[in-house]
């Protein structure tokens, strides 16, 4: 991580307000000093980010460049510090009830300290980029595990729909949202095929369409029986690198997420837990970061947690006092910590 403090270091730190206005709310940019034209209100969250997201794009900088302006600050924007330190990220922050947004290169330790904020994808803001050729002998090269890409590019969607979909959107919402995500093309239109919703034991959950079109994130057609064809209003995931073969590729990883894939039969919400572990690959992380992902409170994801214990899904979990981390150890893997310390 570059800390901030020469006098080379770019300010990259972009808000966005929500004001009332007459004829309907409008955002105000405070980079740019200006209104947008008005927007409902479902589609506001939408109009946010794809506007920060514009300035991202537009004011670039290469990553040797990029510091922490949570640092820079005083690290005034979280309560408790732990420290700077870790990549310089894109942390996208919800203020104020949703009436405010922020987009800032922040370090990863400030990023997970910060209330209400999740880390943006450089794939969902940058250019589409032409897939590398020789893929699988560039994993073998590496020693990279079968599934790495598809594990990465979930867990970047996870977090992307932490921040784009309201907190009290459920579990079975935010699978679908997910799968729609990926599989969307480049005008945001998608298909849903009977057959995939019958796998994910949501077919003819029609509220679960409801409860994402009255977040302004999709548009639905009209019920009828079979596929679903929606459109997805947040234009930020329309603009993914890299192309749709790679992501319908994570689509599919994420219906069977080794190795904590779960029967569908399992409730959603211990399935999208187990999918959020899953996409980590080394089996830690904050755990107000998984709750985030989860959509739930910490006090749940605990439960949660102890549950895919009791499934045998996993062996055990425990979280460290001093940094509030999680581990967790999979079936067949070496554990991270005594058997006193596990839940």
């Amino acid at each position: 991580m570059r800390l901030a403090g020469t006098q080379t270091a770019m300010r990259r730190v972009w808000t966005v307000e929500l004001h009332p206005r007459a004829g309907g709310p409008r955002l105000f940019c405070i980079q740019c000093q200006a209104h947008t034209p008005p927007v409902d209100g479902p589609s506001a969250r939408s109009a946010a980010l794809t506007h920060l997201a514009s300035h991202a794009r537009t004011e670039a900088l290469p990553a040797h460049l990029r510091t922490c302006q949570c640092h820079a600050l005083g690290c005034s924007w979280h309560s408790r510090s732990r420290g700077c330190g870790g990549p310089v990220l894109l942390a996208l922050t919800r203020q104020t009830g949703g009436r405010s947004w922020r987009l800032a290169d922040t370090c990863a330790a400030c990023a997970a300290a910060t209330g209400g904020t999740a880390v943006v994808p450089e794939t969902l803001l940058g250019a589409r980029r032409p897939k590398p050729s020789g893929d699988i002998l560039r994993r073998a090269r590496h020693g990279l595990p079968p599934g790495s890409d598809e594990r990465a590019r979930v867990r970047e969607m996870l977090t992307y729909l932490s921040a784009a979909l309201p907190q009290f959107t459920s579990p079975a919402a935010r699978l679908l949202a997910l799968q729609c995500a990926l599989r969307a093309d480049t005008l945001g239109h998608v298909t849903v095929a009977d057959g995939l919703l019958r796998t994910m034991r949501l077919r003819g959950r029609r509220e679960l369409w409801l409860e994402l079109a009255q977040a302004g994130w999709l548009e639905t057609a009209r019920s009828r029986p079979g596929p679903v064809t929606v459109r997805l209003l947040d234009a930020t995931v329309l603009d993914q690198a890299p192309g749709r073969g790679a992501r319908r590729r994570a689509a599919h990883w994420a219906l069977h997420p080794t190795p904590l894939a779960l029967s569908a039969a399992a409730p959603a919400a211990l399935r999208l837990t187990a999918l959020v572990l899953a996409s980590h690959p080394f089996n830690t992380e904050d755990l107000d970061a998984v709750s985030r992902l989860c959509g739930h409170s910490p006090q749940q994801t605990v439960e949660l947690l102890d549950r895919l214990v009791s499934a045998r899904a996993l062996v055990s979990w425990h979280q460290r006092q001093d940094t509030g981390e999680v581990l967790w150890q999979f079936p067949q893997q070496p554990s991270h910590c005594s058997a006193d310390q596990d839940r």
